[in-house]
């Protein structure tokens, strides 16, 4: 028989008697050889210098320890046999204390959907980025991800271990098995790395940790409105999706705790609603996995069903399927703050001398102001909307100011002029009123009329202006209760608009969507080339687990159109429908960290927002790693070096971060070829802090900007330093 194994339950499958439905479902085969593993150790792996110590018990389990914190030591144990479960053992031990393990007899469980692209409009759109696409209505299939236990690597990145089995397989992915271990953390990141030889394909990936005779007491997680919930495990409980907070559902036992959780954006594929759309999983024999009680993350098929492009799976690349288990000597409730430090609690940390900023939100809460105003018959705040849902969750986050993108309808272009200006003034009388000392909500549009694609449209006060000016209306008058309205029917009125006002325009999700020939198809139109055109907006789209970074798309736009003589900066854009107090918000959102002391007052303007933006005085962040100080040759970014300070430049960044980081990169051009360097950064630790001084060659360059990334994918960027 094979000696495969779905991540090895065959001996539990044989003792609660599920050995027939699982020969059936072809999830598993019993082994018969009994042949060692070999295990290959690098040498720097055994070295004295090394704090990770992987040893063999025996020639059937491998044994690593590291140092969990200053208190606390990790120990994993694996086993090798083929009908044995992987995980022999997890522990967490205090300093002068026997070792106790937190759960034992585990596997890893894993399944992998793949589906098919659209390959016309992968041929049509810009690189093969695709929003616009559905692999759940095309043919797809679910697969059990099966371990053979034919070999083990273990090596060292920095001061991490990597322990590597092979081999895996689900469909026509193969790869390996990789728990990486770092040293004063309580984590151990899992990905199961395969590649495909077939051209476009799309996957989704559920995983967690399962076990058939489960020895922990309880598992727990907290419901999206914050209330503890938990059960015992039982293996007869039936496998149910969970709608969480804060995406992680834990194991508590005795001795302590293991929680299972994904990363927390990049685990997400992009979608035009936030709702908590059930991303864990709890219960016995879930998807294709094998019977036994178990718990962990999952990727719903449908989404929002609208558009659900899942994750990108180019051929010939590998492709990262991660997990996190945390472990802990807490109890569940515990092990869950534990985890919740890694995201602030899900709330963009306070800095110094900055503001949390964030745009794109298609609320629609004007219309839903009028509608119920209407309905209830009333010229005051309709009941139900005394304080929005969306109101309280921005302040739960952390965001100090909100730019909303408002009337994302395709009728709005053709409103006549007094339905319009009866819009416009609600939406700038409700802003008002919903901004504080705590929250500044501002009016803000996606109008999407004549300059091509979709644009989003900024001003530093209300503004009064119609979208489609007649062949005899003029571009200016006064209307009554209103005062000064503005006709705009072509760019050349936009950017007069623009000009009169003070305002900002930029290209809605660049080369993607309904903008994927833009911003490059009018980067030589005078609205673009004008200071009032920003450049564009940054998010996590596509998605493509082959990629150790997010939003690529955007920052190669931005190289490129720095390249092009013009400077421009990109802000984070969240491009959401909705939000509500339980929604899964984080996941999907960014944050821009502008240089600001103070948030500005509603009814005092705020130009100082937009003259942050234009000069780009922030940084934007998923929120784990921070930036709060970058400076090159003394200059922050937005600024400009002057020639005689191009000899001898360091580049200074302060940085703080909450996951081990991965590594940093220096990208700079000069019109003609665009420079990297990367800084590698495995000697990182949990919850640090460093200063950065790197020396750079600035000569012939026109401009410089810093990115930094973390093992789970999130990572900050700062604007551009320009070099005269």
């Amino acid at each position: 028989m094979s000696k495969q194994t779905l991540f090895s339950v065959q001996s539990r499958a044989i003792k609660f008697n599920h050995f027939a439905t699982a020969m059936l479902l072809g999830l598993l085969s019993l082994a018969t050889s009994s042949a060692t593993v070999p295990v290959e150790i690098d040498s720097n792996v055994t070295a004295k210098s090394g704090v990770i110590k992987v040893s063999r018990a025996d020639e059937d389990t491998l044994r690593i320890t590291w140092p969990a914190s200053s208190k606390e030591t990790g120990e994993l144990v694996i086993d090798l046999r083929p009908d044995q479960p992987l995980i022999q053992s997890l522990a967490l031990t205090r300093k002068g204390q026997p070792t106790k393990a937190l759960a034992t007899r585990l596997d890893p469980v894993t399944t992998l959907t793949i589906g098919e692209r659209d390959r016309k409009k992968f041929d049509e759109a810009f690189r093969g980025m695709v929003f616009f696409e559905n692999p759940r209505e095309k043919p797809h299939e679910t697969h059990p991800v099966l371990l053979a236990k034919k070999s083990v690597h273990v090596s060292r990145n920095g001061t991490r271990v990597t322990v590597r089995i092979g081999e895996v397989s689900a469909g026509s992915f193969t790869g390996d098995l990789h728990f990486t271990l770092y040293p004063n953390s309580p984590l151990i990141h899992l990905e199961t790395v395969i590649r495909t030889k077939q051209e476009l394909r799309a996957i989704l990936y559920d995983t967690g940790l399962s076990s058939a005779s489960p020895d922990w007491q309880k598992t727990v997680w907290l419901d999206p409105r914050w209330k503890l919930q938990g059960e015992a495990p039982d293996i007869m409980t039936k496998a149910r999706p969970l709608a969480v907070k804060q995406r992680t559902v834990v194991a508590a036992g005795n001795n302590g705790s293991i929680a299972v959780f994904p990363a927390p954006h990049q685990y997400f594929y992009p979608l035009d609603f936030a709702e908590n759309f059930q991303f864990n999983w709890l219960g016995s024999g879930y998807s294709k996995m094998p019977e036994g009680f178990g718990f962990g993350i999952r990727q719903p098929l449908h989404g929002d069903k609208r558009w659900v492009p899942w994750f990108d799976a180019p051929a010939n690349q590998e492709h990262c399927l991660g997990v996190f288990y945390l472990l802990s000597t807490g109890d569940g409730e515990q092990a869950l703050k534990e985890v919740a430090s890694y995201t602030h609690d899900d709330r963009f940390k306070e800095l110094p001398d900055h503001k949390t900023f964030t745009s794109h939100y298609h609320i629609e809460h004007t219309l839903d102001f009028l509608d119920r105003q209407k309905k209830q018959n009333t010229d005051g705040i309709p009941k139900g909307l005394e304080t929005p849902g969306f109101v309280t969750k921005f302040k739960e986050t952390g965001v100090d100011i909100v730019h909303l993108a408002e009337f994302h309808h395709g009728w709005t272009p053709a409103q006549k002029t007094p339905d319009r200006l009866r819009m416009l003034k609600a939406m700038h009388e409700e802003c008002a009123r919903l901004s504080d000392d705590e929250l500044l909500l501002l009016p803000g549009e996606e109008p999407n009329v004549h300059l091509g694609g979709h644009w989003i449209s900024f001003f530093p006060k209300p503004v009064y202006w119609v979208l489609n000016r007649g062949p005899n209306e003029p571009f200016e008058e006064n209307i009554d209760g209103y005062g000064k309205v503005y006709h705009v029917g072509s760019p050349d009125d936009v950017l007069k608009l623009m000009e009169r006002e003070n305002g900002l325009m930029w290209t809605a999700h660049a080369r993607i969507k309904a903008s994927i020939k833009f911003p490059d198809e009018y980067r030589t139109k005078p609205f673009y080339q004008s200071d009032h055109f920003l450049g564009a907006a940054w998010k996590a789209m596509p998605a493509d687990l082959s990629r150790p970074t997010l939003g690529w798309r955007v920052l190669d736009l931005l190289d490129d159109m720095n390249q092009w003589g013009q400077r421009k900066q990109i802000i984070g854009e969240v491009d959401v429908f909705r939000v509500e107090p339980d929604y899964e918000l984080y996941a999907h959102m960014n944050i821009n960290y502008l240089r600001l002391k103070h948030s500005p007052k509603f009814a005092a303007g705020w130009q100082p927002v937009l003259d942050i933006l234009r000069t780009g005085q922030f940084f934007t962040t998923t929120g784990e790693v921070l930036i709060p100080k970058f400076t090159v040759a003394g200059k922050e970014s937005g600024e400009v070096i002057s020639k005689r300070r191009t000899d001898n430049a360091t580049l200074r960044a302060n940085l703080e971060w909450t996951f081990p980081l991965a590594f940093a990169e220096i990208v700079s051009g000069n019109g003609q070829s665009i420079q990297r360097q990367r800084i590698d950064l495995t000697d990182t630790e949990s919850f640090g802090r460093r200063t950065l001084r790197i020396p750079v060659e600035l000569k012939g360059q026109k401009w410089i900007r810093l990115e930094v990334w973390d093992i789970a994918a999130n990572g900050a960027f700062t604007q551009p330093v320009w070099i005269e």
